[in-house]
């Protein structure tokens, strides 16, 4: 009995795959063994060809000696949950207001749809992902935000807002230890036991931290830090980084972002990469190619 023939976009998409593995060669003893943590949310959720191909190089990345950590978003999921709920959602300086009745939806898709399905994604491509979030284990400890007005020493009341406090790795080094991939989603846990919505950057940065990753990939849905002419900035160093913040050259959202990767940094990450995850095969071409497509933040 013969095997029906593969798909052809399955075919194409291993072939292009094996084209990144060719160049990557040289790369992989770099880094053999080493801890990736992933931010992973945007567009390249919401488009189904790039989510499976995003899949498909997670579990490569396990398959030849990496370990990955998924931390993942979700925004978009939410509005739909909320806007089905009739729940209204108000945000501050980036951040979601979050009272009693939206923090359980937060993480019922947080938590649930969302991150069993990013999960599923890499255990149909080969690997074993498992799907946790911080409050497991008492995994990722949290406080509420503090927010100040503009210029101002208002109070801003977030609601259920937190802040990452501290990250047990325990839980992270028995699943990679045990040959799977973590997937987390960003809710964390107060000391009184509430549950807090945590922004997945700052998550993200705190658990490469925490890791002392080897490299910390944000992808998002720009193709990294630009200069006033739009053109990429293929590294810049910690002090750098603040310069361009400085002068203007680094603003809006990607102001928050950039700082996440300088934290990380701070805390021993060896390198933190804003990159755009649309591209095909992002995380593989940032890792296995010299000049890989994101911005490089450093010490």
């Amino acid at each position: 009995m013969t095997e029906a023939p593969a798909p052809a976009a399955g075919i194409a998409a291993a072939t292009e795959q094996a084209h990144v593995l060719a160049q990557a060669l040289p790369f992989l003893r770099r880094y053999a063994g080493a801890t990736v943590v992933v931010k992973y949310g945007g567009h390249a959720m919401g488009e189904e060809h790039l989510a499976r191909q995003f899949g498909h190089d997670i579990a490569l990345l396990k398959q030849v000696g990496i370990n990955p950590v998924i931390v993942h978003g979700g925004g978009p999921q939410i509005n739909a949950m909320l806007k089905r709920l009739a729940i209204q959602s108000t945000f501050i300086d980036g951040l979601r207001v979050t009272d009693a009745a939206m923090v359980e939806v937060v993480e019922m898709v947080l938590a649930g749809t969302v991150n069993k399905y990013v999960a599923g994604l890499i255990t149909s491509a080969g690997a074993l992902a498992v799907g946790i979030c911080g409050k497991d284990g008492g995994m990722i400890r949290a406080k509420k935000a503090e927010r100040k007005k503009a210029g101002t020493d208002e109070a801003i009341d977030l609601g259920f807002v937190g802040e990452p406090t501290a990250v047990d790795v325990r839980v992270i080094h028995a699943l990679t230890g045990g040959g799977l991939v973590p997937v987390i989603a960003p809710v964390g846990v107060g000391a009184d036991g509430q549950t807090y919505n945590i922004n997945a950057d700052t998550v993200a940065a705190a658990v490469a931290g925490a890791l002392n990753a080897t490299r910390l990939l944000m992808l998002t849905d720009v193709p990294g830090v630009l200069d006033k002419d739009r053109n990429l900035i293929e590294s810049l160093t910690l002090g750098e980084v603040q310069d361009r913040i400085a002068d203007g050259t680094i603003t809006g959202g990607m102001i928050p972002k950039v700082e996440c990767c300088v934290e990380a940094v701070r805390q021993g990450v060896k390198g933190a990469v804003i990159l755009d995850g649309r591209v095909p095969h992002a995380c593989l071409l940032e890792l296995f190619t010299e000049a890989g497509p994101g911005t490089l933040i450093r010490r």
